[in-house]
């Protein structure tokens, strides 16, 4: 790593750790520019503005969890808890809440908008992997493999939203979908319900 890019991810890891313990909204940019120990304009060589950091934050966390679905490619749990996992990995954990509120700003819904298809673009070819070799494996009968897998991921997005309110109907309807979507026996799926909070 060059000094610079490893200067910029220190600014990362410092104001990615000052969201968690104070919030986005309460952290300032002077405050980040005091706990690295630098001039502001070298903050403002880096980033343009702290909507950029908060953005950039957040792409640094999504690496994190492309790496941890990764791993989870090689596991050895069968083929549909494997999916759910990779889902379930590329959520915020509870301590990255606050990172996440910050985005349901409504000053922040473009930044969310983008944020959300920049996951789904880079959880598509990890899932899309799964559903192969369950395609293979006669556990799934479903081409254009992409494409549902995209509509799964907005649908999940919108229904599981952390600010949304949906029903055990809710559940068991989504649970069909992803079944009926990917050409899955009933019941394969059934699990989820167990997996989803109501």
């Amino acid at each position: 790593m060059k000094k610079g890019e490893r200067r910029k991810f220190e600014l990362l890891q410092i104001a990615y750790k000052m969201f968690l313990t104070r919030g986005y909204e309460n952290t300032s940019v002077d405050e980040i520019i005091e706990a690295a120990g630098i001039a502001k304009g070298t903050f403002y060589y880096y980033f343009k503005s702290k909507e950029q950091l908060l953005e950039e934050v957040i792409g640094m966390m999504i690496e994190e969890e492309e790496q941890q679905a990764r791993l989870m490619l090689h596991s050895d749990q069968p083929i549909p808890q494997k999916i759910m996992a990779i889902m379930a990995a590329f959520r915020p954990t509870q301590d990255e809440q606050t990172i996440g509120d910050a985005l349901n700003q409504f000053e922040n819904i473009l930044m969310h908008e983008k944020i959300n298809r920049k996951i789904i673009d880079t959880i598509i070819p990890i899932l899309a992997e799964v559903v192969e070799a369950g395609v293979q494996e006669g556990i799934f009968c479903c081409d254009h493999i992409p494409e549902r897998l995209r509509i799964i991921l907005i649908v999940s997005n919108g229904l599981f939203d952390e600010h949304s309110h949906y029903s055990k109907d809710d559940i068991t309807v989504f649970v069909d979908l992803i079944e009926k979507m990917l050409g899955a026996k009933k019941g394969t799926m059934e699990f989820v319900k167990e997996l989803i909070r109501y």
